[in-house]
């Protein structure tokens, strides 16, 4: 009887340990140079949505050190994983405490890669899949790589040689991140919102976006740059002079299907950019 009652108690601590201080968040799943800091801070600027710079919760660990750590931890009935995600939660509580909004908004990039986990953490989160075609995306992270190579990089070879080795590194870090996107995609519940219909018919994808989270619509949504963003740095989201001109701007004209590289082709269909 005894056991049987330690036991209850045991599967009482799980119990709690497994509810949410946030418990139905909203994540965006991209990759990067998607628009995502722009969608953030198009949702941030309503008064009911905190949609904060990028937290990287995939990198945040937890680690138990020594056989005390683990022995008192497992009575608990409580893993390594599950600590993560006590972590993570109160993470966001925190944010969302002290933002004094209602809904917490999450766009790390990164998320694409652990959407598994972030749906084990909150049974209860809300998706936004966030496309941009995927020849744009290439394009604007082989700028920035650029920006990140030292002169000498830059310096190894003639132009075209540069430009060629730019692009390998932009599709070596692309393409995986394409990949879960599509998986994360097919895998979970959500909506899906294109980079290039938020900045042509920023209005009706707003209004959409506020309808499937349940929230009325809020005109001060387009006009992002008067209100608080926090900061615009790099590892926080896009810090360049689209983003911090707080003015929504109109893409960029979709390529042909002869301007698609071979590399690049079966995720423009699996993102229905081509037929």
């Amino acid at each position: 009887m005894m056991e049987r009652l330690e036991l209850n108690a045991v599967n009482d601590v799980c119990d709690r340990s497994s509810v949410r201080l946030v418990e139905s968040p909203v994540f965006v799943i991209s990759t990067v140079r998607s628009g995502s800091t722009l969608l953030r801070c198009v949702l941030n600027a309503h008064s009911e949505l905190h949609a904060g710079h990028e937290l990287h919760l995939g990198d945040l660990q937890v680690r138990l050190d020594t056989d005390p750590a683990v022995t008192a931890m497992s009575a608990l009935g409580i893993s390594s994983a599950e600590l993560e995600y006590l972590l993570w939660d109160r993470l966001l509580d925190r944010q969302l405490k002290n933002s004094g909004k209602n809904v917490l908004v999450e766009k790390t990039p990164g998320n694409a890669y652990i959407w598994k986990r972030i749906a084990e953490c909150w049974p209860q989160a809300r998706y936004i899949f966030l496309l941009r075609h995927p020849l744009h995306v290439l394009e604007s992270l082989v700028e920035v790589i650029r920006e990140g190579a030292t002169e000498e990089q830059l310096a190894v070879g003639d132009a075209d040689e540069v430009a060629a080795r730019l692009k390998r590194a932009a599709l070596r870090m692309l393409v995986p991140m394409i990949e879960a996107v599509i998986e994360a995609r097919d895998n979970l519940p959500g909506i899906t919102v294109r980079y290039e219909d938020l900045t042509a018919h920023p209005r009706i994808v707003t209004q959409r976006i506020c309808e499937f989270l349940d929230v009325p619509w809020e005109a001060g949504m387009l006009d992002y740059g008067s209100r608080e963003q926090g900061p615009y740095q790099m590892f926080l989201g896009d810090w360049h002079e689209k983003i911090l001109s707080g003015v929504i701007q109109p893409h960029r004209e979709l390529p042909s299907a002869d301007d698609v590289p071979e590399e690049l082709l079966a995720y423009c269909k699996a993102f229905a950019y081509l037929p």
